[in-house]
C-alpha cells in the first residue's frame, strides 16, 4: 500500500514538473511569435511592442530564476504592468484598423498573456497536504509493523534501517520535484533565455 501511494505521488510530481517545463517552452514560442507578428503594425507601434516584449521576456526569465518571495512579488507586479501595456499597445491599433491581419496580432498577444497564466497555475498546482498526510501516516504504521515483526529473526532487522531510509529518500525526492522554487530540481528557462539571446542578436 505504501509503495503504491509513493509511486502514485511520484508520478503526479513528475507530471507536474513536465507540465511546468512544457509551459516554459510555450511561453517562449508565444513571445517569439508575437515579436515577429509585430511587423504587421505601423513602425512606431511595432517598435513599442518589441521593446515591451523584450522587457516582458526579462521578467519571465526572472520568474523562473528567482526564489525570494519579496522579489517574486515585485516580478508579479512588473509583469502585470507590462501585460497591461502590451495589450494596450496592440488594442489601440487594432481598434483603429480592424483587419484580419490585426486580428492575428491581437490573437498572438492573447497567447502571450494566456501562457503566463497557465505557467502561474502550474506553479500553484502542488500535491495536496491531505495526500502528504496520508503517506506519512501509512509510512509510520508500516515502520511500526516492520519493527514489531523484526523480533522474529536477526535477518529481518535490516528492514529497520532499509525501510525508513527508502521511504525518507522517496519523500525527499517527491517533495523536491513538487517544489518549483525549493530544493535542487527546477525548471530552467532555457527556451526563454535562448529567445532573449536571439532577440539581442537582431
Amino acid at each position: 500500500m505504501l509503495a503504491l501511494i509513493i509511486g502514485f505521488s511520484f508520478s503526479i510530481a513528475i507530471d507536474r514538473y513536465e507540465q511546468r517545463r512544457d509551459y516554459e517552452e510555450a511561453e517562449a514560442k508565444a513571445i517569439g511569435t508575437e515579436y515577429v507578428r509585430a511587423d504587421f503594425l505601423a513602425s512606431t507601434d511595432a517598435a513599442k511592442v518589441r521593446v515591451l516584449l523584450r522587457n516582458y521576456l526579462a521578467q519571465r526569465i526572472l520568474f523562473y530564476t528567482s526564489s525570494s518571495a519579496r522579489r517574486l512579488r515585485q516580478i508579479d507586479w512588473d509583469t502585470a504592468q507590462l501585460q497591461a501595456d502590451l495589450w494596450s499597445a496592440v488594442q489601440v491599433p487594432a481598434a483603429a484598423k480592424p483587419t484580419p491581419v490585426m486580428a492575428l496580432v491581437v490573437s498572438g498577444m492573447n497567447d502571450v498573456l494566456n501562457s503566463q497564466g497557465y505557467t502561474q497555475a502550474a506553479y500553484w498546482n502542488r500535491i495536496p497536504r491531505g495526500e502528504w498526510g496520508l503517506m506519512a501516516v501509512i509510512a509510520i504504521f508500516s515502520n511500526l509493523l516492520v519493527g514489531y515483526g523484526s523480533r522474529r529473526g536477526e535477518n529481518e532487522r535490516i528492514l529497520l534501517i532499509a525501510l525508513p531510509l527508502i521511504v525518507s529518500i522517496s519523500f525527499i525526492l517527491i517533495a523536491d520535484i513538487d517544489t518549483p522554487r525549493g530544493g535542487f530540481i527546477h525548471v530552467p528557462p532555457v527556451n526563454l533565455e535562448s529567445l532573449a539571446r536571439s532577440l539581442q542578436a537582431r
